[in-house]
């Protein structure tokens, strides 16, 4: 037996603004708002031959009172599915992103973060 990956939680100062910049990164959805807690997921659909592959975790943003104050040490990857990484890239700058750097030198991929910081790649090759 083992584990499913099911749920990724966000410590974060605006769950609600957090949410709705990852649900029009990754096409998802609200699905529960609680008190100071929001969690996302793909829209609601059936699994199995409707939905190939494995379904996607959700994310969960908490509210807490602490800032962030250094780099990740978990982070997410975004894979553009109809349009190149530069392409993509301009709409999540659109979207709230910014450019950051970690010390990632000329690499493949973009490291952007979140408007809360929180840092994630955009990859240029791999396609689901």
């Amino acid at each position: 037996m083992s584990s499913k990956f099911t749920e990724l939680a966000i410590d974060c100062a605006d769950p609600i603004r957090l949410a709705r910049f990852w649900c029009s990164v990754l096409d998802y959805e609200v699905q529960d708002e609680d008190d100071g807690v929001v969690s996302i997921g793909p829209p609601v659909g059936s699994e199995g031959k409707d939905r190939p592959g494995p379904v996607p975790p959700t994310l969960t943003f908490a509210r807490v009172p602490e800032g962030k104050t250094v780099k990740n040490r978990l982070h997410l990857d975004v894979n553009p599915t109809d349009r190149e990484q530069d392409e993509e890239v301009l709409r999540l700058l659109d979207l709230g992103a910014r450019r950051i750097d970690v010390g990632q030198g000329d690499e493949s991929w973009v490291v952007l973060a979140d408007p809360e910081g929180n840092e994630f790649c955009v990859l240029a090759a791999r396609r689901p």
